[in-house]
């Protein structure tokens, strides 16, 4: 096919393929300095939110701190597995935010006493195994669709590659070609 374009036309391509490469540097850029700045907000917010709890006593100083940390958790997670923006980076953000309401919940068990304690104590518990697990029953399920995906287009593949079997040659040969390249095999 490039044998058949003229100069015109290949550099175009050529121009539209560095234009590309340069749109998509530009994009990481914004991603990268988005996650920056949001970290960055994170931090300030949590210092700024630590601050106002330096004027309380006791346990409520406890709860209002593990209230900025799993604020400041919630916003660095949230804003580091979209900048990666991969299953496992959204897997285990959900899973330290869980640790992180966790360890808020129970900073709020600490002013009761008794059963009560530990009945709180309990649910705090409950709700952190209930998210870990709804993080991983996610992750499964995506990575099912994907295994299914993939099988779905290896049988299209086959099926491809049977087809080339009536030809013989270089037409059977190019046939091929196609359907790996079609399939990405």
């Amino acid at each position: 096919m490039i044998e058949r374009l003229n100069t015109g036309h290949a550099i175009a391509l050529l121009v539209a393929a560095l234009f590309c490469n340069g749109a998509a540097s530009a994009a990481v850029t914004e991603a990268k300095a988005a996650y920056v700045q949001a970290k960055d907000t994170a931090g300030a917010t949590y210092k700024a939110a630590r601050a106002r709890c330096n004027a309380i006593a006791g346990n409520p100083k406890d709860v209002c701190v593990e209230e900025a940390k799993a604020a400041r958790v919630r916003a660095e997670e949230e804003a580091g597995a979209f900048y990666k923006n991969t299953l496992k980076a959204y897997t285990t953000s959900r899973m330290n935010i869980a640790a992180a309401n966790y360890e808020r919940d129970k900073a709020k068990c600490g002013s009761l006493a008794g059963n009560d304690k530990d009945v709180c104590i309990s649910q705090a518990k409950a709700t952190l195994v209930a998210a870990k697990a709804d993080a991983k029953a996610d992750k499964r399920a995506i990575e099912a669709r994907t295994d299914a995906r993939d099988d779905k287009r290896t049988a299209e593949y086959k099926v491809a590659r049977e087809k080339c079997d009536a030809f013989a040659g270089v037409p059977k040969d190019s046939c091929v070609t196609t359907a790996k390249s079609q399939y990405g095999k």
